[in-house]
């Protein structure tokens, strides 16, 4: 038996497996992800610090315009506090958001020698979906995200504080949550990173052992990443 990622620094491949976390939140303009409107997506890059401590490096932001013939829930927007028509959100066309998007993940696993980005998310299923069909919808030739696997904060929440809401576990987590700035794409996915840093921080702290068999297979390129093994 060995201790889990024992020495420093740790490679962002090393650590997830070849894959680079990529801590997303969006709003929409209702929850069905092919035919609800893409409002806005918040994304953070994460990195490793001089300690060998996860933390958020980079913060990117894109307001979108609804695509043509998306249906708009009006509930869903007044919940969010987004119109989506209005002119001072500055937002931009799906295509050339998510071709932005794109390829600054993709130089971002390139440059962390990963084989492919994985969305972290709270409620990761959601968020995936409605990448996806944009990705989809919007003809990008190859999306830098593994097609079905994420990692769920509200899942690793549930582990490590028992309980699966954002406001609550980061308040366990001794997180600082303003209810004022939530369903901020922004802003939630800044708090998201931040409490997805803190559980992957606090794991490492717990220096539990693996069979060295483990080890092994975490130095390895993930050579299923296309049929997600």
């Amino acid at each position: 038996m060995s201790n889990l990622f024992p020495s420093l620094p740790v490679t962002m491949a090393e650590r997830f497996r070849g894959f680079l976390p990529v801590v997303i939140d969006v709003e929409t303009a209702g929850f069905d992800c092919k035919t609800n409107a893409l409002l806005e997506i918040g994304a953070c890059l994460l990195s490793f610090n001089e300690n060998g401590e996860l933390v958020t490096d980079e913060i990117l932001n894109y307001n979108i315009k609804p695509f043509e013939g998306s249906v708009i829930n009006e509930s869903s927007c007044e919940f969010i506090k987004i119109d989506p028509f209005d002119p001072a959100r500055n937002a931009m066309d799906e295509k050339e958001a998510i071709k932005q998007f794109c390829k600054t993940v993709s130089a971002r696993v390139k440059k962390e020698k990963c084989t492919r980005a994985i969305i972290v998310a709270h409620n990761a299923g959601f968020d995936h979906g409605f990448i996806s069909a944009a990705v989809s919808r919007t003809n990008y030739k190859r999306s830098p995200f593994h097609p079905f696997s994420t990692l769920d904060t509200a899942t690793l929440s549930a582990v490590f504080y028992g309980n699966t809401v954002l406001a609550k576990a980061c308040e366990a987590a001794g997180i600082s949550y303003d209810n004022e700035q939530a369903h901020g794409a922004k802003y939630d996915a800044t708090v998201t990173a931040e409490l997805f840093c803190t559980i992957v921080n606090n794991f490492r702290s717990l220096n539990l052992p693996v069979p060295e068999k483990q080890t092994n297979v975490l130095k390895q390129n993930d050579s299923m990443s296309e049929t997600g093994d």
